[in-house]
């Protein structure tokens, strides 16, 4: 009688401590899903300074047109604003490198100028080309201060093709693709300036 006693106590325990361990996942899987999603987001947005932005930029991506450019093609944009007023656009852009695709997340002010280019994904050579995927990363930041126009389309091109930019040591491809992009993702901002904006809040 004591062993039958013991044995639906053991399994009464071991219930209440499955139904305890599930209570607990199950309360606490959304707060673990929204920290994970706020990981992403500022992986993503570590362009912009954190005090720069006040809104959630990656949940409400922008509806973009005629995404398919001269060497990439745009993939997604958001609007990251402040008290309502934008602030910089960000343009998730897709080129093609030496070994695949390279996905660039590139951000650019209210005036058309570069604040950065990061890399998302790539393929390329490890040592070489790979080293796009680099954060911080000093080539990429050369771009910083860029516009369309600024240098002209001449000097968006690399030394050897007789423009302004270096590029990475042995991966004259994956520069050239870079470079082309980034040049893309200005020239659509200029071109699409109003709609990517928006119009300010007069909240």
């Amino acid at each position: 009688m004591k062993r039958a006693s013991s044995v639906a106590i053991l399994a009464l325990l071991a219930s209440l401590g499955t139904g305890l361990t599930w209570l607990v996942q199950h309360s606490s899987a959304p707060r673990i899903a929204a920290e994970q999603r706020l990981i992403d987001s500022r992986k993503l947005l570590d362009l912009l300074p954190p005090d720069s932005y006040d809104n959630q930029p990656l949940e409400q991506p922008l509806t973009l047109e005629n995404t398919a450019l001269g060497n990439s093609t745009l993939l997604a944009g958001y609007r990251a604003t402040k008290a309502g007023n934008a602030y910089a656009v960000l343009l998730r852009s897709q080129t093609l490198g030496y070994e695949g695709a390279i996905d660039l997340m590139i951000a650019i002010d209210l005036n058309g100028r570069l604040i950065g280019v990061k890399t998302l994904k790539q393929a390329e050579t490890p040592g070489l080309g790979g080293r796009i995927a680099d954060w911080p990363n000093a080539w990429l930041q050369m771009f910083s201060g860029k516009s369309r126009t600024d240098p002209d389309d001449k000097g968006w091109a690399l030394k050897k093709d007789q423009g302004q930019f270096d590029q990475i040591a042995g991966a004259t491809i994956t520069s050239r693709a870079v470079i082309n992009a980034t040049h893309d993702a200005l020239r659509y901002f200029d071109e699409h300036r109003q709609q990517l904006l928006g119009s300010p809040s007069h909240e």
